[in-house]
């Protein structure tokens, strides 16, 4: 059982840091686009806010270190900044 627990923490986490990125890349893109033709500010819509990532279902420190350990690697990649980061790892450690 936990190694169910620990794949769900796991796709929860991925999930959650997807969705980030990629809400991420389409504010830059839509920026972009602003910039390369101006338009009417009534013509765009606010961009949609990010979901926040479903809490962890189990309190299994493993599980916890492993979340963290990608987060890390994800951050060296350059893929989160320094607050995503820290805002991700604060969920993670629930505080």
């Amino acid at each position: 059982m936990p190694g169910l627990l620990r794949g769900v923490a796991r796709t929860a986490v991925v999930a959650g840091t997807a969705t980030a990125v990629s809400n991420r890349v389409s504010r830059r893109q839509a920026g972009r686009w602003a910039q390369q033709e101006p338009a009417p500010a009534e013509q765009y819509a606010p961009p949609p806010a990010a979901a926040p990532a479903p809490p962890a279902p189990a309190d299994d420190m493993s599980s916890k270190i492993d979340q963290l350990k990608e987060l890390g690697q994800l951050k060296e990649q350059g893929v989160l900044t320094e607050e995503e980061f820290a805002v991700q790892k604060s969920k993670i450690l629930g505080s």
